[in-house]
């Protein structure tokens, strides 16, 4: 806006310039010739009462050498002959107009100006006492007829340019008042899709742009409450299990000292802690899939490994066969640890409400040197429509299912820049990756990870629809 605003004035003010200085230029120059003619005529004049008392050729000589032009060899006169037998025309001065043009000008009786070489010359005619007509030749140089032209045309250019500078600049100067308000509403924005909640404008500059700011505060403020209400919900509606879970804890504290017992009890346990973590983070304010810094994160291997074990004695019971593979190492990825336990617990309940008893899966985790992949595979039926099962919430329609599942695989993957899809499996049944980037800022550079970007608001835009 603010360059589209200096091309504007710049062109305005251009066309502006030279409407008015080429005419004025134009008439300069022709004012500059009219007074060069004027002084030709004048000098033309003072000759005229000489010629009309003697005709002879010293008086006259002295008459031309006494006047301006004539001492500096621009004026001449052309007398013709009298008609007396014997008489010749007669010529004072140096000629420098045609023959022809003298002969005109003594015929019609009215001055004249002709072309020569280097100038001009006016011719004018004067009554001399034969009757007959003389006529007085003035010589003006080219330089005379342009005297003062070319400092006028430079005085009016720089009029121009200053007034081109001028105006650009206060252009510039408005432009600037309009774009950095403009500016800081687009980069508050940016900072609140960010999830920076603090990001405010100043209500400053043009009307629409302060109406704008307006707005865009009273937005903010907006949602900063509704997530304080959301906050807030989520923690009253979490704490609200803790009865339940109390009795559980309780009744399952009565059922011995078995295999199932044992299960019970720590799957209860994990539960609570579930819920406690989810308190704390809505009265906290602070999402658990933020980047992590330098040195957090988690141990992959060793949260699949325990994540497994706590599923294995359920397999057991069901007859599933379970294969696990690639983590014999440890592997660090920027995921917090109880995030990438929901995620996996979220995959692996999926296989266990989702596909019949007795149907193997298997978790594999294989390490590259900028992202790791996460497989859960079984040998279930299969999803008929992947693409529409990644839509946000739509697993909510099937039964047993509340559609945040996958959602809860989705946020881990793209906090660090990666993504989940759903595909076949070497089993035969669902293989769900999760490829978690071990550098988002690196992945967020490169090709690839921005079409899954691409693909992941391409995704969003479709659940908001």
């Amino acid at each position: 806006m603010r360059w589209a605003l200096v091309k504007v004035s710049l062109a305005v003010t251009v066309m502006v310039v030279l409407a008015f200085a080429l005419p004025l230029g134009i008439v300069i120059k022709e004012m500059a010739r009219d007074r060069a003619f004027s002084n030709a005529e004048r000098q033309a004049a003072t000759i005229g009462p000489t010629l009309t008392v003697t005709t002879e050729r010293r008086p006259l000589e002295r008459a031309v050498e006494s006047t301006p032009a004539g001492a500096v060899g621009r004026m001449a006169v052309h007398i013709p002959a009298s008609g007396e037998p014997g008489s010749l025309p007669l010529e004072i001065g140096k000629r420098r107009a045609a023959k022809k043009d003298l002969a005109t000008v003594e015929r019609i009786g009215r001055a004249s100006i002709a072309e020569v070489s280097g100038g001009s010359v006016l011719l004018q005619p004067t009554a001399i006492g034969t009757g007959q007509i003389a006529v007085v030749e003035i010589y003006v140089p080219e330089d005379e007829v342009s005297n003062g032209v070319d400092t006028a045309w430079l005085v009016l250019a720089g009029v121009g340019v200053a007034l081109i500078v001028g105006s650009v600049a206060v252009a510039d100067r408005l432009g600037v008042r309009m774009v950095q308000p403009a500016q800081r509403l687009a980069g508050a924005a940016h900072d609140l899709g960010e999830g920076r909640l603090g990001a405010r404008v100043p209500e400053e500059g043009p009307p629409e742009l302060r109406s704008a700011a307006v707005a865009f505060n009273s937005m903010a403020d907006q949602v900063v409450q509704l997530l304080a209400n959301e906050r807030e919900l989520a923690a009253d509606l979490s704490h609200r299990l803790r009865t339940p879970l109390t009795v559980l804890r309780l009744n399952a504290a009565s059922l011995g000292e078995s295999a199932a017992a044992e299960q019970t009890r720590e799957a209860v346990a994990q539960l609570e802690r579930e819920v406690d973590t989810i308190i704390r983070t809505a009265r906290e304010a602070k999402p658990q899939t933020a980047a992590a810094g330098p040195g957090a994160g988690c141990d992959v291997s060793e949260v699949v490994r325990e994540r497994m074990g706590f599923w294995s004695a359920l397999a057991e019971d069901e007859g599933r066969k379970v294969r696990l593979a690639g983590v014999d190492r440890p592997v660090r990825i920027p995921v917090a640890r109880p995030e990438l336990a929901a995620a996996l617990d979220a995959l692996l309940g999926n296989v266990f409400r989702h596909t019949p008893e007795g149907t193997a899966f298997s978790v594999d985790v294989h390490n590259g040197d900028d992202a790791v992949i996460v497989l859960v595979s079984d040998a279930g039926p299969g999803i008929a429509d992947p693409a529409a099962a990644m839509a946000r919430g739509n697993s909510g329609a099937r039964e047993g299912s509340t559609g945040l599942g996958l959602d809860i695989v989705r946020r881990v993957a793209e906090s660090t820049g990666g993504d989940v899809r759903i595909g076949s499996s070497v089993l035969g049944g669902t293989e769900v990756r999760i490829w978690i980037g071990l550098d988002p800022r690196e992945a967020a550079a490169g090709d690839r990870r921005g079409r899954r970007r691409g693909r992941v608001q391409r995704r969003r835009k479709a659940a908001l629809r």
